[in-house]
């Protein structure tokens, strides 16, 4: 007799095929379905990092490229090559240095010496500590040395700049300050010793704007925010009185606070000056130029200054939490070594990070998770990347890429 099968149990193996079939295709369903989702979000945070970091859309393979390594889970490269468009140097960080470069803090200053340091500093990842202290400038290839005298090679790189074929990563090459103005190398500053920081902070008046626009601009903070009653005033010079409309009240309950700790480390720049009718920096070594002495009748009994040796009485009271270096010694001579001690601190390094925070994500830092992204960034920025302003960028473009 010929066996048949039971039609119930052929009725059961059809339908434990059809669940299995059913249950791959539901995996598949999902797997199809989470590929499909991760594109348009990582799609839409590519064209956010590199709207941010480069001020255009990207090509349609840049945009690609970008996509993968989000999906990939790599943000900071997603971020790098963003930061390779052109117009990252050439607009983007134009416009987020060109305030420091003058008393105004406007972004629509011309393109300067000051300028285009920072430019390509962040290019070739100079640790950015150096940015108050390198014997270092940047021009245009092929182009001749700038001159001390006048702005014309940055004008000109400017509208060269402007141009659909400009390089940065060849166009913008390194030079120095000695070669290129003369400025003996132990005189030469970074930023502080560039002709446009000169013509807006060492004109005229008594060289203390130089001391107050790079805390401003480099510590993040303005004479208010150090203001110490407290310091011993002897490094006061003459011409600040010591009875404000007869009243010494005034002097010992405002003036000293910002004068005290100022006026010594502003010894700094004592052989430093600009002229106006030759349109650019003096540098008189061993001769303390004669604006250090204005209103010397003031107060007679005021410091009268010998040289351009300087002391940081900052490092001892409440402004030792801008976080000195304890590698340094706290006083030195000249505007050199006075840069490496402001660009020690801590301070210096958070503040580069919160400038880079706010120009990428638009926005200041609001809540702990912002806060705590920034410390992060910070210890990078001093411990991990060896200064790499460069880095900062990328970092601060993968946090604020969106959901």
């Amino acid at each position: 007799m010929t066996s048949r099968k039971h039609p119930v149990n052929t009725i059961n193996s059809v339908d434990r095929l059809l669940t299995r079939l059913s249950i791959a295709f539901c995996v598949l369903a999902i797997a199809y379905t989470s590929t499909a989702a991760a594109g348009p979000l990582e799609r839409d945070q590519a064209f956010r990092i590199h709207n941010r970091l480069a001020g255009v859309p990207p090509s349609e393979t840049i945009l690609t490229s970008m996509e993968a390594d989000l999906i990939a889970g790599d943000a900071l490269a997603a971020a790098r090559t963003a930061m390779n468009n052109p117009k990252f140097y050439t607009v983007t960080l134009k416009n987020f240095a060109a305030p420091w470069t003058n008393r105004d803090q406007s972004v629509f200053a011309p393109l300067n010496d000051y300028t285009t340091l920072v430019i390509g500093m962040v290019k070739d990842g100079v640790p950015f500590n150096e940015i108050l202290s390198a014997d270092l400038l940047y021009m245009q290839a092929g182009q001749g040395q700038p001159q001390p005298g006048n702005n014309d090679h940055y004008e000109a790189l400017e509208q060269a700049m402007l141009q659909p074929g400009f390089d940065p990563q060849t166009q913008l090459v390194q030079t120095s300050q000695s070669a290129a103005y003369g400025t003996p190398t132990q005189a030469a500053a970074g930023a502080m010793t560039t002709r446009a920081a000169a013509e807006a902070f060492f004109i005229a008046g008594t060289n203390r704007a130089m001391f107050r626009f790079t805390l401003m601009n480099h510590m993040c903070t303005d004479l208010e925010g150090v203001h110490d009653t407290t310091i011993v005033p002897d490094r006061i010079r003459q011409d600040v009185s010591r009875s404000p409309g007869g009243d010494s009240r005034v002097f010992m309950n405002s003036c000293i606070g910002c004068h005290a700790g100022m006026d010594p480390m502003a010894q700094a720049f004592a052989y430093y000056d600009y002229d106006e009718v030759l349109g650019r920096m003096l540098y008189t070594p061993g001769v303390v130029t004669s604006k250090y002495f204005n209103n010397d009748t003031t107060f007679e009994d005021g410091f009268i200054t010998p040289d351009d040796s300087w002391d940081n009485y900052w490092r001892v009271g409440q402004n030792a939490a801008l976080g000195w270096d304890s590698n340094l010694l706290g006083s030195g001579v000249g505007a050199k070594s006075l840069g490496q001690e402001l660009a020690g601190t801590d301070a210096f390094a958070q503040c580069q990070v919160t400038k880079v925070f706010r120009s990428v994500c638009l926005r200041d830092p609001v809540d702990s998770n912002d806060r705590g992204e920034i410390s992060a960034m910070t210890n990078a920025f001093k411990n991990v990347n060896g200064y790499d302003l460069g880095e900062v960028f990328a970092s601060s473009a993968a946090y604020c890429m969106g959901n």
